[in-house]
């Protein structure tokens, strides 16, 4: 994370800049974002009391393994941080705003939420929970949800998106939706 921060500060500081706003202008990704929030905290906070009371014994390979999905979602994050220079926190179309289709962006319409939810679902693995792995699944809907209505901002305030939907099929996951 710290290398990312560093390669934005030298290579996107417009994109690092927009990255710590914070401050969503649509109401529905809002209430999306305080729904699901729970879902995020749960992820990291879990596995620590999970570990305290010795709940989860999960083999050293499914951790392992889970590690390595963090980090493939991490990188996921990062290819999109680099191809895409209006990649913000919030829903929005800024001025002069571009669809990108290429990089992540050929494969899936939406790569950044493919990276992220890839993270946060094996995050509870790789901390050697397997009780906090029950509510990450909650995450995949609210995944869906975010996408379904950026996809409506997208649509109404960016020229050239329809077309990219009809050349991208895949929202999130490739030959799946």
């Amino acid at each position: 994370m710290v290398s990312v921060f560093f390669y934005l500060l030298k290579k996107g500081p417009q994109l690092l800049e927009r990255r710590m706003h914070y401050k969503e202008k649509e109401k529905e990704q809002t209430l999306i974002l305080w729904l699901s929030m729970p879902v995020y905290i749960s992820v990291f906070i879990l596995p620590g009391i999970d570990k305290r009371f010795g709940w989860s014994h999960l083999p050293v390979w499914l951790v392992v393994a889970a590690l390595a999905v963090v980090v493939l979602g991490y990188g996921i994050f990062f290819l999109v941080l680099r191809e895409n220079s209006y990649a913000s926190r919030f829903i929005e179309v800024m001025e002069g705003q571009k669809v990108i289709s290429s990089g992540p962006y050929a494969i899936v319409r939406h790569p950044m939420y493919l990276g992220v939810g890839m993270l946060y679902m094996a995050t509870p693995l790789a901390l050697g929970s397997s009780w906090a792995f029950l509510p990450a699944l909650l995450i995949v809907p609210a995944l869906a949800a975010r996408i379904l209505n950026e996809e409506k901002v997208l649509l109404n305030g960016m020229v050239g998106y329809k077309a990219y939907m009809e050349k991208v099929k895949y929202r999130l996951i490739p030959g799946l939706w």
